[in-house]
């Protein structure tokens, strides 16, 4: 409660029309009177369902301005900076599909391509890739999405011979994983799933990230570009190619030489089987490839392009050639850690809603639309 308005007298201390007077130090007072001042306008301001915008009063010197009061009912986990200009929207170039013939997709290979130790593609090339982590080449990470299964192949980690929750439905004979799913394409599959297992068996409750089921293999992508508003609020684009492009324009792009590309654009590539299972949990999955242990630390380089089933060994990509950075083994990792990821996302300047789901797998690139400059560092 606050203090009746009584009377003060000369020395600071306050008279009361009781018998008895009480004696209390001016200082104390001010204090208390501030405090009441502080508590009658937080619940003017917080009357209206628990957060309102309050306007500040002339004698703040601010009265032009609101406060937004958070009285506990705002989730931080998803909540955005505030609203500004996003100079990457809109800055995707538009390079349109081709014809996979060599006289066409000359210098530009496909991926994803095979990443199993060893293997080399057909085509020729003379550009190298980033064999260095990408931020210290200069780039940076402008996007985060995935694919339902792998896009790329690994013998022995995600392969023909791999299982998950879809494979198990469906069980065909001629054991083709890669088919369609839904309206997303099924890549090829880790060889963790066991439905005996309750880890990939118990659903989980997901809070932000969309239609993702435990047990599955998804590989997840983070394009990383040197022209991208590397440092800024509006460093994570969908869709990722108004990251890449955000400080390129077309007319530096055709002047860029086939290594100059491969020198500023890259992505990094890891394969996760989803469990319920806290023991499993990283919460940067965001930020780009998990490095840790064994994570992360058996990575093939090669120089290829964008994926998605908009292209295959048919119709190719022209976004080429850019670095690929794919890690060879597959990783379990918690069903939080992905919902961690999308609630990440939501908090970007950039609407990322696209993203929040998987996308179909493209198909492995022929032998002959991949690169041969393959290696392990």
């Amino acid at each position: 409660m606050c203090p009746s308005e009584d009377k003060y007298t000369d020395e600071g201390r306050m008279e009361e029309s009781s018998p008895s007077k009480a004696v209390i130090p001016l200082a104390i007072v001010t204090v208390v009177s501030v405090v009441c001042m502080c508590a009658t306008a937080i619940v003017v301001a917080t009357q209206d369902n628990g957060s309102a915008s309050a306007p500040l009063g002339s004698g703040s010197g601010l009265s032009n301005l609101n406060v937004i009061l958070n009285v506990g009912d705002t989730d931080f986990a998803t909540r955005g900076p505030p609203a500004g200009d996003n100079p990457c929207a809109g800055k995707k170039l538009d390079l349109p599909n081709i014809e996979c013939i060599n006289d066409a997709i000359d210098g530009k290979p496909q991926a994803g391509a095979n990443v199993t130790k060893g293997y080399k593609g057909d085509m020729e090339v003379d550009v190298e890739p980033i064999d260095k982590p990408y931020w210290q080449s200069g780039l940076c990470p402008v996007n985060v999405h995935w694919h339902l299964g792998a896009e790329h192949y690994s013998l022995g980690e995600y392969d023909e011979a791999g299982k998950g929750p879809k494979s198990a439905e469906d069980d065909h004979d001629d054991h083709d994983h890669r088919k369609l799913a839904g309206e997303a394409r099924l890549g090829y599959q880790c060889r963790h799933y066991d439905a005996n297992d309750a880890r990939f068996t118990i659903d989980y409750e997901w809070k932000h990230c969309v239609d993702m089921k435990v047990g599955e293999t998804y590989e997840v992508h983070w394009p990383h570009s040197a022209a991208g508003s590397c440092g800024t609020v509006n460093q994570y684009q969908t869709p990722f190619y108004d990251g890449v492009f955000c400080n390129l324009d077309m007319d530096t792009l055709v002047t860029l030489g086939a290594q100059d590309i491969a020198n500023n654009v890259g992505v990094q590539a890891q394969v996760f089987t989803i469990v319920n299972d806290e023991t499993y949990y990283y919460p940067d999955l965001m930020r780009g490839m998990v490095v840790d242990g064994a994570m992360g630390s058996d990575i093939a380089y090669y120089t290829g392009s964008t994926t998605g089933t908009s292209r295959d060994n048919t119709i190719c990509s022209q976004y080429s050639p850019i670095t690929w950075q794919v890690d060879r083994k597959c990783h379990m990792v918690s069903a939080s850690s992905f919902d961690k990821m999308c609630a990440d996302m939501k908090a970007q300047r950039d609407d990322m809603s696209d993203d929040l789901y998987a996308h179909g797998s493209r198909e492995l690139v022929a032998d002959e639309w991949a690169a041969d400059n393959g290696k392990l560092l």
